[in-house]
């Protein structure tokens, strides 16, 4: 599979289309919808008090959760959607974006480790809209890893974990730097193939 989707003409080709309001594309907004809470939580008490980072880890793990739960419903009751696939991906940067600026803010991560994911994150965001037309790239499978890693390492950060505990959340944030930059070029390649393909 390549991930590469063509858009498909609803006019040439009468298919049956699937509502955007569905259960699925509901818990994405639901997602959007946790992050301020997310931030309020992350930012109380100067951004330290253990109580409140525990509370902004809890919030982050449940739209993280949701992020799992809408695609397997999506995917198992046929409500994938274009409006899903696009909307999908940027509450899922809404949510990790929040999260690394906020950390990085409070100085539990380094600014270059958030402009470098940022950056791979955005950038294949304007990719996907570059394309559109064209059709739609889905997640690939080390995409898709790559949410994992970074999933797990900004919850072990955002808890006030010290020592040998925090030692791990850190590998685990190096080797989701390493992925997000390897999947970004995956998928620069994908977006250039498929205007090329469908373009010819």
């Amino acid at each position: 599979m390549t991930g590469i989707e063509p858009r498909i003409d609803p006019i040439a080709d009468p298919v049956t289309t699937v509502s955007a309001w569905n259960i699925a594309n509901a818990l994405t907004m639901l997602r959007l919808v946790l992050v301020p809470f997310f931030a309020v939580a992350l930012f109380h008490g100067s951004g330290h008090a253990p109580g409140w980072r525990v509370t902004a880890w809890a919030i982050f793990a449940v739209a993280s959760l949701t992020d799992r739960v809408d695609g397997e419903i999506a995917r198992r009751r046929g409500l994938v959607t274009e409006f899903g696939k696009l909307a999908d991906p940027i509450a899922d940067k809404a949510l990790i974006g929040t999260a690394l600026v906020g950390l990085s803010m409070l100085g539990d991560l380094p600014w270059w480790v958030t402009v470098v994911i940022l950056v791979r994150e955005v950038g294949v965001t304007l990719l996907r809209f570059w394309v559109i037309r064209h059709g739609v790239m889905s997640a690939s499978r080390g995409g898709k890893v790559k949410t994992l890693l970074q999933g797990v390492a900004i919850g072990l950060l955002v808890l006030p974990l010290s020592g040998a505990l925090h030692i791990a959340a850190t590998a685990v944030m190096a080797a989701a730097v390493v992925l997000t930059v390897v999947t970004g070029l995956d998928y620069v390649a994908r977006a250039v193939r498929l205007r090329r393909v469908v373009g010819a």
